[in-house]
C-alpha cells in the first residue's frame, strides 16, 4: 500500500473551476452513468436547479418516538409538496408514506444500536437489493464511522451497497457520521467524503464546516447538507444558504423542519433558498409572514 509518511497537504482545490467530467447530465460525476443509475437520480435532484431539499425522518431507528415524529401518517402529508426526497427506514415509509408519493426515496439501509447504548457505529446492512427494488427506492443511505470503531464494517456495508446498486441502477448515498469522538473539522470531511465518493458512493451526505468549498471541490459527487441538532429558523435558513452558495447540491433537513414552529411553512422556506435563489434572510422573511 502506498505509504503516507512525507505525503504532502492538499491545497490546490481550484474551488472556482466547474467539475470538469460534467458532460450533458445535471448530477455531478454521474455522467457515464446508465439511464436507470440517472433517471433515479434525477428524482433527486431537480434538473433545473441542479440541487435537492431532502427531509429525513429516519430518527426512530434509533432513536424510538422522537419529538416532532410521533405522527408521521399526519406530518408528511404536510411536508411532501415542498421536498424533493423523503429520507426514512422502509418501516415509516411503507406505513406513512401514501403509495401515490410521486417525490424521490431515500432508503435507509442500515442500522445497528439504539440510543441506550453509547456506540452506535456497529452498524449492519438491514435492507437487501430486492427489498430496495420492490420499494422503487432511489438511493440507498448507508451510514458511514470514518475514524470510529465501526469504520471496517460501515465501510463494507458501503461496497456491499455500491455492488449491488450498481448490478440494479440504484444509486447510493454515503452518509458521514459524526459522533462524540469524532472530529468535525473541514480536514476530517476532506477525508470523510473524499473516502466515500472513491468507493463509489454517488451522493454524499455530511456537515458544513470551515473550508466547506474545499471540501466540496475535492468530492467528484454531489454533497448533500445534514441539517445537524435544532437550529432557531433563522439559523438553519442561514446554514441552507451558506452551504449552497459554496457548492452544496442540497440540504437535507430533519429536525430543523420537523421540530420548527410551522414545519410546512419550514420547508417552504428551505425550498426557496434551495431552487428558488432566495436569501437566508428573503426565506426567514417569508416563514415568520406565513408561521
Amino acid at each position: 500500500m502506498a505509504d503516507v509518511d512525507g505525503l504532502k497537504i492538499a491545497k490546490d482545490y481550484k474551488v472556482d473551476v466547474p467539475f470538469a467530467n460534467q458532460g450533458d447530465f445535471h448530477v455531478k460525476g454521474a455522467g457515464s452513468l446508465d439511464w436507470g443509475m440517472k433517471k433515479h437520480l434525477s428524482n433527486i435532484f431537480d434538473p433545473v436547479s441542479g440541487n435537492t431539499v431532502m427531509f429525513a425522518f429516519d430518527h426512530g431507528y434509533f432513536m424510538g418516538s422522537t419529538a416532532g415524529l410521533e405522527r408521521l401518517d399526519v406530518l408528511l402529508p404536510q411536508l411532501i409538496p415542498y421536498v424533493d426526497v423523503l429520507m426514512g427506514t422502509r418501516g415509516a415509509i411503507r406505513t406513512c408514506v401514501p403509495a401515490d408519493c410521486r417525490k424521490g426515496i431515500a432508503l435507509r439501509t442500515t442500522s445497528g444500536s439504539s440510543m441506550l447504548n453509547d456506540d452506535l457505529s456497529h452498524e449492519v446492512l438491514a435492507v437487501d437489493i430486492e427489498d430496495v427494488i420492490r420499494m422503487n427506492a432511489d438511493c440507498m443511505a448507508i451510514q458511514t464511522f470514518i475514524g470510529a470503531d465501526g469504520q471496517l464494517s460501515s465501510l463494507d456495508n458501503l461496497s456491499k451497497a455500491v455492488n449491488a446498486g450498481m448490478r440494479y441502477s440504484v444509486p447510493v448515498m454515503g452518509v458521514v457520521a459524526v459522533g462524540k469522538q469524532m472530529e468535525r473539522t473541514g480536514r476530517f470531511f476532506k477525508l470523510a467524503t473524499r473516502i466515500l465518493a472513491e468507493l463509489g458512493a454517488n451522493i454524499i451526505k455530511t456537515y458544513n464546516c470551515e473550508d466547506f468549498e474545499e471540501v466540496v471541490a475535492a468530492c467528484p459527487v454531489p454533497i448533500v447538507v445534514a441539517g445537524g441538532k435544532k437550529l432557531p429558523e433563522k439559523e438553519a435558513l442561514e446554514l441552507a444558504y451558506e452551504v449552497i452558495s459554496k457548492g452544496a447540491r442540497g440540504v437535507d433537513m430533519g429536525r430543523n423542519i420537523f421540530q420548527s414552529q410551522n414545519p410546512a411553512v419550514m420547508a417552504q422556506a428551505v425550498n426557496m433558498v434551495v431552487h428558488k435563489g432566495a436569501t437566508a434572510e428573503e426565506a426567514y422573511e417569508f416563514f415568520q409572514d406565513n408561521k
